[in-house]
């Protein structure tokens, strides 16, 4: 059995663990949203290239409503429809999972 502290980290991890996870669901949900917006595509319109009746699965993972999120099938998709690349849709990913390993200015 673990200790009180070990208790006390470890719900402090998890804790820090999902604020890292909502950060980088919300950069890509931005950057849905920026070449969607370059590309002149409304929410309605990729959400029926996407497959779907309602604006509600582009409206709500853009701005992570309700813990919402584009999954990998999602980010596929929509690479294609905007023709871009996936790891376009990814950008600024890494600087939050890695933010020692970015050089200092």
């Amino acid at each position: 059995m673990g200790s009180f502290y070990e208790g006390c980290v470890a719900q402090k991890l998890k804790k820090d663990n999902a604020e890292w996870v909502r950060q980088v669901y919300l950069q890509i949900g931005q950057n849905v949203k920026k070449y969607r917006k370059e590309k002149g595509l409304s929410q309605v319109s990729l959400a029926h290239e996407l497959g779907h009746e309602s604006v509600g699965v582009v409206s709500t993972a853009e701005i992570g409503l309700n813990g919402k999120h584009f999954n990998i099938e999602h980010l596929a998709h929509i690479a294609r429809i905007l023709d871009v690349d996936v790891c376009c849709l990814l950008e600024g990913v890494n600087e939050i999972c890695n933010p020692k390993s970015q050089p200092k200015k």
